[in-house]
C-alpha cells in the first residue's frame, strides 16, 4: 500500500484530504507544518506528499528546495494544493521540486485524476 503525507496547517483539511487518499487505499500521515513534514520524510519517505502553499516555520518552497537535497528525496511525488491560480507562484513550486499542482477545493475525481497522471494510481 502506498503512502502519503498531507501537510497542512488547518486540521480540517488535513482531515478532508488524509479520507481522499485513504479513498484511494493510501496510508496517510498528517504534518502540521512544513518543519514537523521535513522531519516525517526524514524518519520515513512518503510515495506522495499534499503540500499546501501556506505553511508556518518554513515556506512550501523551503520545503521543496530542503526535501530534495536530502538522500530519496527525489523519491516522492509531491502536489503543491494552492487556491491562488497565480501561475508564478505555481511555477516557483514546480521549480524547487514539486511535481504538479492541484487547485483548491479538489474532490476524489480530481484527485485520481491527478494521481493518475503522475503514476500513482
Amino acid at each position: 500500500m502506498k503512502n502519503c503525507l498531507v501537510v497542512d496547517d488547518s486540521r480540517v483539511m488535513r482531515k478532508v484530504a488524509c479520507r481522499l487518499f485513504e479513498d484511494l487505499n493510501f496510508q496517510t500521515v498528517e504534518a502540521e507544518d512544513a518543519a514537523e513534514a521535513f522531519e516525517v520524510c526524514l524518519q520515513q519517505m512518503p510515495d506522495v506528499i499534499l503540500l499546501d502553499c501556506t505553511l508556518p516555520s518554513m515556506s512550501c518552497v523551503e520545503f521543496l528546495q530542503k526535501l530534495r537535497r536530502q538522500d530519496r528525496g527525489m523519491w516522492p511525488v509531491i502536489l503543491f494544493a494552492t487556491t491562488d491560480n497565480d501561475v508564478s507562484h505555481i511555477a516557483e513550486a514546480v521549480g524547487s521540486g514539486a511535481n504538479d499542482f492541484i487547485q483548491r477545493p479538489f474532490d476524489l475525481d480530481l484527485l485520481k485524476a491527478k494521481l493518475m497522471e503522475v503514476g500513482l494510481l
